[in-house]
């Protein structure tokens, strides 16, 4: 646990001193914006199984559907197969579950219900108001999220956090600070979501894409038995996944450390070229 979050927090500490673009990394912007023309243009049917997965009942759904009274929630209503996706794991365990931007309360009471009477909720919003929203399962927190002093604040006095859901101010500076500050908090297994990332030229969705070609990381070493591996950097240690949704985007932190990528060998024919 504590060599993912050294590998984090050393990872994202470098983000920022990167060299000028070399011609390689030129090439890469000029095949990002081909993809952009290609996304423009095409149009895809979704498959059997994703409509059967579509129609599949969803407590966070149902939940949003029967609630009609009562503290506002306010959600694009496609996020919640995408939350049922990626949180229902951690349904009926003692989660430490912390939503920034709290605004009317009701998703507060949303996640409350759907993890359980064991989770342990946390939110935070820059509206003193929000104290109200306070009680044994919930603690609040107020203060800017762009304000990295508050998530210091925050790690001192909060254990680590299973799932992070932001969902506040959407500015990229917010986002940034937050995910920097919160992403090495994370427990081993841990899932961090932003929402509402908007716009095609989106400064936190490039800040993503800039994060996700850390995926690809590899120095091949051969075997002699031809098989493949790669000693994975600190990020891909750490980092299970990046999933891009419309306007939302999950990190998924690995359950245990990944100490190598193997591509390997099974089979007895082999074409002689290969």
């Amino acid at each position: 646990m504590k060599k993912i979050r050294a590998a984090l927090t050393s990872f994202l500490g470098g983000v920022a001193a990167q060299p000028r673009l070399s011609a390689h990394a030129a090439a890469a912007l000029a095949f990002r914006n081909r993809g952009r023309v290609f996304g423009e243009k095409e149009s895809l049917r979704p498959t059997a199984s994703t409509l059967a997965e579509a129609s599949t009942p969803n407590p966070l759904a149902a939940y949003f559907e029967a609630h009609k009274e009562g503290p506002g929630i306010f959600k694009w209503t496609h996020y919640f197969e995408i939350y049922h996706r990626h949180l229902r794991k951690f349904v009926g365990q003692p989660v430490q579950f912390l939503e920034v931007g709290i605004y009317s309360g009701g998703s507060l009471q949303m996640w409350s219900e759907y993890f359980g009477k064991e989770a342990q909720i946390y939110g935070v919003d820059i509206e003193e108001a929000c104290r109200a929203y306070e009680n044994e399962k919930t603690t609040i927190f107020i203060g800017d999220q762009a304000d990295r002093s508050l998530w210091r604040r925050i790690k001192q006095e909060v254990p680590l956090i299973d799932v992070v859901l932001d969902d506040g101010g959407h500015l990229p500076e917010q986002q940034i600070a937050t995910f920097e500050e919160m992403l090495s908090h994370l427990r081993p297994g841990g899932v961090y979501i932003c929402e509402d990332i908007h716009g095609i030229n989106n400064r936190f969705a490039a800040y993503l894409q800039g994060l996700s070609s850390h995926l690809n990381f590899g120095e091949l070493h051969r075997r002699a038995n031809k098989e493949l591996s790669v000693e994975p950097s600190s990020f891909q240690s750490s980092i299970n996944g990046i999933h891009l949704y419309p306007f939302v985007a999950v990190v998924e932190l690995n359950a245990t450390r990944v100490e190598t990528i193997e591509a390997r060998r099974h089979g007895t024919h082999w074409q002689p070229f290969f």
